[in-house]
């Protein structure tokens, strides 16, 4: 820079000196604050009660058998579900005559909703129709006609009240009525059976699967050791404790409901589903075990996988899923959508083999 170019630069002004701070007034003691009193609009907040601890959970415990059913007894069969095919319905009914009941298809059995054609009539007529059923004195069995999907919907429509008055009856059906064992369960206490539904295929066509009905329905001490010879172990062992459970996607589905378990604690579960590929089957596992709904489960009985894909494909993901579980897991038991299909009681205690594949009640599934 040349001398001209430095006197052309002229001198920065004095900064003005900035005001002094004034002092801040000093906070008031935490014994003050407290001391001070709040507007009576303002409420204080409850003290949140800490979360019971999984392992502080109790076991599943048996729940309340049914009588078994007599020559002459009175069986409804109500549609909660999906439509039913009146020529199968008449054919299933037949069948239940042949066996010395008395059964009767509720009012609203053949129906179909008006607007969403997969459901058989409105929540309102199916869930009158199962109420109607049980709270009836003259009849002692109510068993679902078919699956598919609708059970969800009826649950809430449901006297809960007026059905636990009604004293324990005999409920039937599995797939899409895992919803209504579930209810049954947590909202009276009563065991079910997990078993061919009356207007279904394959119980009108397979003479293995009614028998497996008739027995336990009505000579139930013949049907204590259940299973079939496709059976074999995924992880061997023996467990005891009280079954539960039915179709995977309904329990996954249930979650965060008024009737889904929080814990399986002490629970022989049963699984089945159909029509779900592996990597579905691998989500709602996960989502259970997540869910920490699975701590505890003494064992795991899997049923069919119809329709699932490669049934290898699903054996490496039930394995990878319920291996680390540490406990008996049997594989192909014999229940679910399979021809010929066991009838398996649900909420009574019983022992697991898995290298044996045999699932052995404790007790008779009814009284």
């Amino acid at each position: 820079m040349t001398r001209t170019e430095r006197e052309a630069v002229q001198p920065l002004e004095p900064l003005e000196p900035l005001e002094p701070l004034e002092p801040l007034e000093p906070l008031e003691p935490l014994e003050r604050l407290q001391s001070v009193e709040r507007p009576e609009s303002v409420q204080p907040l409850e003290r949140l009660q800490p979360l019971e601890p999984l392992e502080s959970r109790e076991p599943l415990t048996p729940l309340t058998r049914p009588a078994r059913l007599r020559p002459g007894a009175r069986v409804a069969v109500a549609a909660p579900s999906g439509p039913v095919p009146e020529e199968q319905l008449r054919t299933g009914l037949d069948i239940l005559r042949g066996w010395d009941l008395d059964p009767v298809a509720t009012p609203h059995a053949l129906d179909r909703h008006p607007a969403f054609r997969y459901l058989a009539g409105t929540d309102e007529d199916r869930a009158r129709d199962l109420q109607a059923a049980w709270c009836d004195p003259d009849v002692s069995a109510v068993i679902a006609a078919r699956g598919g999907y609708g059970a969800q919907r009826v649950v809430d429509h449901l006297d809960w009240d007026a059905m636990r008055a009604a004293g324990p009856k005999v409920f039937v059906g599995f797939s899409d009525a895992t919803a209504l064992h579930e209810a049954f369960a947590r909202r009276l206490g009563l065991a079910t059976l997990h078993g061919p539904m009356t207007g279904a295929v394959a119980f009108v066509k397979d003479a293995g699967t009614q028998e497996a009905l008739r027995a336990t329905l009505m000579d139930p001490g013949s049907a204590l050791v259940l299973g079939r010879d496709t059976a074999r172990p995924l992880v061997p062992g023996r467990a005891r404790g009280v079954t539960a459970g039915g179709c995977l996607s309904l329990l996954t589905a249930g979650l965060g409901t008024p009737d889904a378990r929080t814990s399986l604690r002490g629970a022989l579960l049963l699984l089945e589903d159909v029509g779900e590929e592996p990597y579905r089957i691998d989500r709602m596992l996960t989502q259970l075990l997540r869910a920490g709904v699975l701590d505890g489960v003494a064992g795991v009985a899997l049923g069919s996988w119809e329709g699932c894909g490669p049934y290898e494909a699903v054996r490496e993901v039930l394995r990878d899923r319920l291996g680390g579980l540490g406990v008996p897991v049997v594989e192909n038991l014999g229940f679910g959508h399979v021809t010929p299909a066991l009838t398996v009681p649900l909420g009574v205690p019983a022992v697991l083999d898995a290298d044996a594949g045999t699932l052995t009640l404790e007790e008779p599934a009814l009284r």
